[in-house]
């Protein structure tokens, strides 16, 4: 199938005759003369009047930059930035062991907050490998999903440390 470039003209069986105006990986963005602008597959079906050979550009910059992210978050090590609630900026976390005569331990809390994160997001890139792997049939991906998932839930204690709610653990949902 050859790619039509902008400029080309078409006769679409539903929205009638109109000029290509962009093209994407998926889609022709047409304007049509009774129709306006429409959106259509690059495999719909419709008559090519004047075909225009262009160095068509194929993939869209928001798809470009929508891949680039996915690819970035699946393969590095770099998290994204998950702020603290203001309520436990600068505070601390005290850990008193029950026996009175052993030191206990104080950790600046966005330090503890800053693990829990890191724990989320290998979490996250653990998922995201056992989704895609090739070597595990579809019954060990469910199992191995459940275990994650159930670990979500151990840390959902925690959720009171996330300023955002859509950033904090997520459990089994109901049951």
């Amino acid at each position: 199938m050859q790619l039509l470039g902008i400029g080309s003209r078409i006769n679409h069986n539903e929205y009638g005759k109109g000029v290509v105006t962009n093209v994407t990986s998926k889609h022709y963005w047409v304007t049509f003369i009774e129709n306006g602008l429409e959106t259509i597959d690059i495999d719909s079906d419709f008559e090519v009047i004047e075909l225009c050979e262009d160095d068509v550009d194929t993939i869209s910059f928001s798809e470009v930059e929508s891949s680039l992210v996915q690819i970035l978050k699946r393969w590095s090590d770099v998290s994204e930035v998950v702020p603290i609630a203001d309520k436990w900026k600068g505070g601390k976390l005290v850990m008193e062991p029950g026996d009175t005569s052993l030191q206990g331990k104080e950790l600046p809390i966005d330090t503890f907050f800053h693990k829990m994160t890191m724990v989320r997001d290998r979490l996250r890139v653990m998922e995201q490998k056992i989704n895609s792997s090739k070597n595990l049939d579809e019954q060990e991906k469910i199992d191995l999903q459940q275990y994650i998932t159930r670990s979500y839930g151990s840390l959902t204690t925690f959720n009171v440390l996330f300023k955002l709610k859509s950033q904090q653990f997520v459990g089994q949902k109901g049951g």
